[in-house]
């Protein structure tokens, strides 16, 4: 059986494309042309995101191999949003795009195996057993230790799924935490990175890369350098490019040199590609994906020019 990470590296190769986008849709960024018709009530304003999540990878589903809905913009919508983020992830992968739902689950015992059974593995309903979320990864925060991480690679072995767990975030005070030095010597996201790469040693597939990735930032490119180094077998999903300041040029330093290694997501600036300063003037409101597929084509040429 062919592992879940070689599955992703597949979909990288055939697109050419080593990008996720990154779907945390809020309704201030929704285009005049959706707002405008989607006021009436929670349910009208959910209906309205499902319609943007969908017409965005209706147009780059055959250039981008994955697509990453951050729960947190679909739960702030109660049960209406819960319906949406699983809508959205069914239609990801019907259009045969991998999916990674960011959830940062982190919990010990029967509520982290509850919280892994909810999202990569599956819910025994009397003799039955159901899988209600249609994704493949799912992020996770290790700061409970292997407790609350066993669970979830228990079901990465049992139904060939994957995680990708933090290790070294993009968020400017990230450091606070994850760049304190242990006795050791070594910082605390060197001593998550040795742990994923245990945790990561019985799931690796064809190209030498594990089910089990690690989140680590393109705004710290000297750590993603170093964590590469470290993490050999590990896959890693860079978030922080475009709107949080990641550069294509640093990127390349998280992958191997094969150019593989690597997912680099991006939200916003693909999401509201139609706003920015490079398309706004290309593209009326109504084009809103169109321009979001023309700035996928742009990075994906950018990351590209570097990782060759």
């Amino acid at each position: 059986m062919k592992l879940l990470i070689d599955e992703l590296i597949d979909k990288i190769k055939q697109t050419n494309n080593p990008t996720v986008m990154g779907l945390d849709p809020r309704y201030d960024m929704l285009p005049n042309c959706i707002k405008e018709k989607r006021t009436k009530d929670v349910k009208d304003i959910c209906d309205g995101i499902l319609e943007f999540n969908k017409n965005l990878i209706d147009e780059v589903y055959d250039i981008i191999p994955a697509v990453k809905p951050q729960i947190a913009f679909y739960e702030m919508f109660g049960e209406e949003g819960i319906r949406v983020f699983k809508e959205t992830c069914k239609y990801a992968h019907d259009k045969k795009m991998i999916v990674i739902a960011d959830v940062k689950r982190g919990d010990i015992g029967s509520t982290a195996q509850a919280y892994s059974n909810a999202y990569i593995g599956k819910t025994t309903i009397g003799e039955k057993e159901e899988q209600f979320f249609d994704i493949d990864f799912c992020t996770v925060n290790p700061y409970l230790g292997t407790d609350g991480i066993k669970p979830f690679i228990e079901d990465c072995k049992k139904y060939n799924k994957g995680i990708f767990i933090l290790v070294k975030t993009s968020n400017p005070s990230s450091g606070e935490l994850q760049d304190l030095k242990l006795e050791s010597g070594e910082t605390v996201y060197e001593a998550v990175a040795s742990l994923v790469n245990k945790w990561g040693d019985e799931l690796v597939g064809e190209n030498g890369y594990s089910n089990i990735g690690a989140v680590v930032g393109a705004t710290y490119p000297k750590q993603l350098e170093e964590l590469r180094k470290l993490m050999p077998n590990t896959y890693f999903l860079i978030p922080g490019y475009g709107a949080q300041g990641g550069k294509a040029s640093d990127i390349a330093l998280g992958f191997d040199k094969n150019g593989l290694g690597g997912i680099v997501n991006a939200s916003r600036s693909l999401m509201c590609a139609y706003k920015s300063e490079l398309w706004k003037d290309k593209f009326k409101d109504e084009e809103y994906a169109k321009a979001t597929r023309a700035e996928a084509i742009r990075m994906r040429n950018e990351l590209n020019s570097f990782l060759k």
